[in-house]
C-alpha cells in the first residue's frame, strides 16, 4: 500500500510542475508579480496624474501669507500665481539638516533654469536671527540665482502657524536639539493655482510631501529611506510642461 501511495504522490506532484510551474515563471517574468513596496516613492504608479492633497474631502490650497524676503520686498503667495514652487521651512544657522535642503533646491534651480515659472519659498522658522540682511547672505553663499526663489521672514507665530497648521509641516523650537530649532524636512510642491501636489506611492497613495534631506548623490541614508529629489524634479516638469 506504501508503494502505491508513493507513487501517487510523485504523480501528482509531476502534474503539478508541468502545469503550473512555468505559469509561475511567466507571472515573474512580465511582472505580474508586483513587490509589496507601498512606501518607496521611487516606484510610482506609471503614467498617472499628480493627486491633490486633500483635507475633509477638499483639496488642500496653500494659505494666505506674507513675508519679507531677502531684499526686504513683501512677498505674498500671490506672487507665485502661476507658478509651480516648492516650499520649505529651514533656518540659516541650521547644523544639521538645512545644508542639504538647500543644496537640492538649488541643484533643482539649475536642472529648471529653462523654465520661467519655476520658483521656490524658503520660509525661516528662526525670523529673529534671520533678518533680510542675514537671508540675502545665505541666498548669495549657496549661489541662488532664481528671481522666483524668496527667502522668507516675519513674525514668528504666523511663520510657525503657516508651518504647523498650513502646510501640517512640522515646525518648533527646542533648546535640547542642535541649533535650537526642529523641524522635519519635507519639501512641499504647489501646482500653478497653489494646491498642494504629489505623486503616487506603488500602492497608490499620495506620499504628501517630498524627503529634501538627501541628496541625489547619496541615493539612500542610513535609515534605508530613498531620495526623493529625482521624483520630485520629475514632477515638478509634469505641472510645468502639462499646466494641468
Amino acid at each position: 500500500m506504501k508503494k502505491y501511495s508513493y507513487v501517487g504522490i510523485s504523480f501528482i506532484v509531476l502534474v503539478f510542475g508541468i502545469i503550473f510551474i512555468p505559469r509561475i515563471v511567466n507571472r515573474v517574468q512580465d511582472t505580474s508579480v508586483v513587490k509589496n513596496d507601498r512606501m518607496s516613492a521611487n516606484n510610482p504608479i506609471a503614467n498617472e496624474k499628480l493627486s491633490y492633497i486633500k483635507i475633509n474631502g477638499k483639496p488642500k490650497k496653500v494659505p494666505e501669507f506674507a513675508f519679507l524676503n531677502q531684499d526686504s520686498i513683501l512677498i505674498t503667495n500671490h506672487d507665485y500665481n502661476g507658478k509651480v514652487y516648492v516650499a520649505e521651512f529651514f533656518f540659516t544657522s541650521c547644523p544639521t539638516i538645512c545644508p542639504k535642503m538647500t543644496k537640492n533646491l538649488v541643484f533643482l534651480q539649475n536642472q529648471l533654469q529653462e523654465y520661467p515659472d519655476f520658483g521656490v519659498a524658503s520660509f525661516t522658522i528662526n525670523p529673529k536671527f534671520d533678518t533680510p540682511r542675514r537671508l540675502k547672505t545665505y541666498a548669495e553663499n549657496y549661489k541662488v540665482t532664481d528671481p522666483d526663489w524668496h527667502f522668507l521672514t516675519g513674525d514668528r507665530e504666523d511663520i510657525y502657524d503657516l508651518a504647523n497648521t498650513g502646510f501640517n509641516i512640522y515646525a518648533a523650537e527646542n533648546p535640547n536639539v542642535p541649533g535650537g530649532f526642529e523641524h522635519n524636512g519635507f519639501f512641499a510642491l504647489i501646482d500653478q493655482d497653489g494646491y498642494i501636489r504629489s505623486r503616487y506611492d506603488a500602492a497608490g497613495n499620495p506620499i504628501i510631501y517630498y524627503r529634501g534631506t538627501i541628496g541625489i548623490d547619496e541615493k539612500v541614508d542610513k535609515n534605508g529611506e530613498e531620495e526623493q529629489i529625482t521624483i520630485l524634479l520629475e514632477d515638478i516638469k509634469k505641472l510645468l510642461d502639462s499646466h494641468e
